[in-house]
């Protein structure tokens, strides 16, 4: 798992922002809505990874009330877009002190439901490492949630990890090791902001077929270690 905790079964994932919003001194200005959403994006792609299913979901919000009801729209919406329903939303908002620039956490548990398999696979990018404005400029290029979900539910992605602002290279090695050999049709360094690509892992003999199925934005990852390629 990228950035979450296993316990007995449950999966706890996280994400978290700051300085993004509507404030006055927030660094970057953008709808309360939208910046819960792709917090909540990335902890619903780390369950996955972690092959789990969120049932709850718990809302840090450092803010004040008057955001609340943007969050939870925003948490609301990603699960809309993956065809899901959406759990319990719940959690606490800071009203004691007025906050001069936003900030908002959104934590996921769930319990774990799928085996995730280590064995060789093919693995490919899925989506373009977007970060700032370009993730609204360039919507169709953002890894779609309701196909990844697709293509777990259905046993066609075997694995799959979300990249973030630390780029592809950097996740893929968490994965395959530090020595690993990696190559792709696509900037391995470039941040992919609130995991606006991802990995995916395929059994090899489906490789056809998730290619048909992901159509465009989807890129072939090669990996080779001292030992062989995986």
């Amino acid at each position: 798992m990228r950035n979450g905790i296993e316990l007995d079964g449950w999966v706890i994932t996280t994400d978290n922002s700051a300085g993004i919003g509507c404030k006055e001194l927030d660094v970057v200005k953008a709808p309360d809505q939208l910046a819960a959403k792709f917090a909540a994006r990335v902890a619903l792609l780390e369950q996955w990874a972690a092959g789990s299913e969120p049932e709850a979901v718990l809302v840090h919000n450092f803010s004040g009330d008057a955001q609340w009801l943007a969050y939870k729209a925003g948490i609301e919406e990603i699960f809309q877009e993956a065809e899901m329903a959406v759990p319990q939303i719940g959690g606490s908002s800071e009203t004691n002190m007025a906050t001069l620039q936003s900030g908002i956490a959104v934590t996921m548990l769930g319990r774990q439901q799928r085996f995730v398999l280590s064995e060789p696979l093919q693995w490919f990018v899925y989506g373009k490492p977007l970060v700032g404005k370009a993730v609204l400029e360039q919507k169709k290029a953002v890894a779609d949630l309701k196909k990844i979900r697709t293509a777990i539910r259905s046993g066609l992605a075997e694995r799959i990890w979300p990249i973030g602002s630390k780029g592809i290279a950097a996740e893929a090695r968490k994965l395959f090791g530090e020595t690993a050999s990696l190559s792709a049709d696509i900037d391995l360094a470039a941040s992919a902001g609130p995991a606006c690509c991802v990995l995916l892992g395929v059994k090899k003999d489906w490789v056809k077929e998730t290619e048909r199925f992901f159509g465009e934005f989807l890129e072939p990852l090669i990996i080779e270690k001292e030992e062989g390629s995986v």
